[in-house]
């Protein structure tokens, strides 16, 4: 079924009024809430700066630096560990111990390598992403028909030709997906870590607000940052729309 735009518009406004009606009633104190008016002011206004741009740049800049080579090193490990006979049973226990471990513990580790730099950022972006990939992909080759695979090698398929005509379709809707995880996971992490650390980006910028006692412009920097949020995961949405048109899942959603 398809989505009518205006259900989200009317959800944001409620949103809106919400923020602007709780610090006018003397709900919250104006000094932790300011009203939603005040917060869009301070955003009007950031906007027209150059400091946010900048800022909004390096965190994109983290963020694809970081997510497209953990998707690349994702993909190709997991059809190698997918498909060489008895590597995943090898690599199961390495990758479960691995993957559960948060990527804000490694921000001692950022830190004492690169201190408050971009190579901080991309460390903890490209192992959270990583994973989302990786075990997508290990899905996805997992998923191949066992009949077909047999048949492929009755008829004398190469491996290669394998892993491209019958390994890689079927384990694409899984990449796709990984993709879209990654995507939203790297960005929550380039602006962590600039948060944290304080590497260039938006969420330095966050922080430099707050600890001046800006509370509109840091409410103003948050709002930003979701809102690139929503357009980074409708971008990789779209996209895996058109790299999965052929799916019968997508032709569907697209008929609908």
């Amino acid at each position: 079924m398809r989505r009518d735009p205006l259900y989200g518009l009317a959800g944001l406004a409620g949103l809106l009024a919400l923020v602007e009606a709780v610090p006018r009633l003397g709900l919250v104190d104006e000094r932790f809430l300011p009203p939603a008016t005040r917060i869009l002011g301070t955003l009007a206004a950031e906007l027209g700066t150059a400091r946010l741009w900048i800022a909004l740049a390096e965190t994109l800049r983290g963020w694809a630096m970081g997510l497209a080579p953990a998707f690349c090193a994702a993909v190709v490990a997991g059809v190698v560990i997918g498909t060489v006979p008895g590597l995943r049973a090898l690599t199961g226990s390495t990758v479960e111990f691995l993957r559960p471990i948060p990527s804000v513990a490694l921000v001692p580790l950022a830190t004492l390598l690169f201190g408050a730099s971009l190579g901080s950022t991309l460390l903890l972006v490209v192992y959270a992403s990583f994973w989302q990939v990786l075990i997508q992909v290990l899905y996805g080759v997992a998923a191949v028909d066992p009949v077909a695979h047999d048949t492929a090698r009755a008829y004398g398929l190469s491996a290669w030709s394998r892993i491209r005509h019958l390994v890689w379709p079927t384990a694409l809707p899984y990449v796709m997906t990984g993709l879209r995880l990654a995507a939203a996971v790297a960005f929550i992490l380039a602006v962590t870590a600039e948060l944290v650390i304080g590497s260039p980006g938006l969420g330095a910028e966050i922080q430099v607000a707050q600890s001046s006692g800006a509370v509109p412009t840091v409410y103003a920097l948050i709002v930003v940052a979701g809102a690139v949020g929503i357009a980074v995961n409708a971008a990789v949405r779209l996209l895996e729309r058109r790299v999965l048109a052929w799916h019968p899942a997508v032709r569907s959603e697209v008929a609908a």
